[in-house]
């Protein structure tokens, strides 16, 4: 199977992170198409993903599957090893609602900040409205209090373990980082669950 991504950027980043974590980055064939070149927005590559973003996989069968969420609950019922997605109804919802929680409130709260009230990509951006990223920008921070407060009482996102959940919240802070949103000073336990997840290998660290 082939992924076509652009490596850096926070989405491509939460699927190689659930292949880390599934031990299975060398099962697929990893495809750049160039953002910063407009690559994503070409005839060819629109065939294969209507909505002209990374990644984007493509399977064996020419099955084309777009959206994170949707990449991840693939691999994870493809590989063996550490449920990413949960193995049972509870733990499928939960996971499910906190997934989206940690997508809207935080990511894709940030990403629109970044396109709208930031310079985002230059001349990329077809259409700003800088308004409505300022307003994404209260929005990211609240999204940040809501994890902070939940992690006092729960070791990961969607509660007792590591989820895909966790894996959009810290891409999510990582794109804030890149946006210069700051996490919060009172936001103690969001910073010391980033800190312990920055361990893990999927993530980037040498730790588990």
């Amino acid at each position: 199977m082939k992924i076509y991504d652009y490596k850096g950027f926070p989405n491509p980043a939460r699927v190689r992170a659930a292949l880390a974590e599934k031990n299975a980055t060398d099962k697929v064939q990893f495809v750049n198409v160039d953002v910063l070149k407009g690559e994503h927005r070409l005839p060819e590559f629109v065939s294969k993903n209507p909505s002209a973003s990374v990644p984007c996989l493509e399977l064996d069968d020419g099955t084309y599957i777009s959206e994170c969420s949707a990449i991840t609950e693939y691999i994870d019922h493809t590989f063996p090893g550490i449920s990413l997605t949960g193995t049972t109804a509870k733990e499928r919802a939960v996971i499910h609602m906190m997934q989206r929680r940690a997508e809207q409130g935080v990511l894709d709260a940030v990403s629109t900040y970044f396109h709208h009230a930031t310079p985002g990509l230059g001349a990329l951006e077809l259409y700003q409205n800088k308004e409505w990223g300022l307003k994404q920008h209260e929005r990211a921070l609240a999204g940040m209090r809501y994890f902070n407060d939940f992690l006092a009482h729960q070791p990961y996102a969607a509660g007792e373990n590591f989820s895909v959940a966790d894996i959009t919240l810290f891409f999510g802070l990582s794109f804030a980082d890149a946006a210069k949103i700051s996490i919060p000073a009172d936001c103690t336990e969001l910073v010391a669950w980033r800190a312990r997840i920055a361990k893990r290998a999927s993530m980037g660290g040498t730790g588990s």
